[in-house]
């Protein structure tokens, strides 16, 4: 197999990789969001179930989880798993990481002076307005550096697709390597994990940069 066919391969595989990527951002910074505002709330029970969700999703591996949701249908409903890969593997990772980015936006909205609710309340603000037009920005410049953390992890956590048999690009790097004994695949694969976090490093690093008002 030629330099070319193996690139080719890889980058079909790495498409793969930015679809888990980007459909997991997608879901789960807002279900993390929710999450976060449900471990916040008075109610002891939902801040209860909320606490323990993170505690399971935080506590166990992501190789688990992904082998749990997958199985799952079947063995509690009998369901047939046919088609049923993919999205297993972007559930898994959207109620992974909303446990993460829930404790990282919880922090985030505990981090805003009390004082700041109270002027809202006076000048007329709803609860909703007050949180969405007044907190939410300041907490969405707080918590980004963390959530780019957790984001370029993201990135190299999409090799763990694997468990399920599904093709993105670091499997199809190993098949390769295995069939042509040869460890230039995995150094390929290695270089486009690499580029892929650096542009996700850089668009974070313009994002954190166009908040910076102060």
């Amino acid at each position: 197999m030629n330099f070319s066919t193996v690139m080719l391969e890889l980058t079909q595989g790495m498409l793969v990789s930015i679809e888990i990527f980007l459909l997991t951002l997608l879901f789960s910074l807002p279900l993390g969001l929710l999450v976060a505002l449900g471990r916040m709330s008075k109610n002891k029970i939902l801040s209860g179930i909320m606490k323990f969700y993170i505690a399971i999703m935080r506590g166990t591996p992501l190789m688990l989880q992904l082998i749990v949701i997958y199985f799952s249908p079947f063995y509690l409903f009998g369901f047939n798993l046919k088609g049923f890969r993919f999205p297993a593997i972007i559930i898994a990772f959207s109620i992974n990481y909303a446990a993460y980015f829930a404790e990282i936006y919880r922090g985030g909205i505990e981090a805003i002076p009390k004082g700041q609710y109270e002027a809202a309340d006076v000048l007329g603000y709803s609860k909703v307005q007050t949180f969405f037009r007044i907190i939410m920005p300041q907490v969405i410049k707080i918590v980004l550096p963390s959530i780019t953390n957790e984001t370029i992890t993201l990135v190299k956590d999409t090799s763990l697709a694997f468990v399920l048999a599904q093709e993105e690009m670091f499997t199809i790097a190993k098949q390769i390597a295995a069939k042509e004994a040869s460890v230039t695949p995995l150094m390929a694969a290695g270089l486009f994990y690499f580029v892929f976090n650096y542009i996700v490093a850089f668009v974070m690093e313009r994002i954190e940069k166009k908040l910076d008002y102060y």
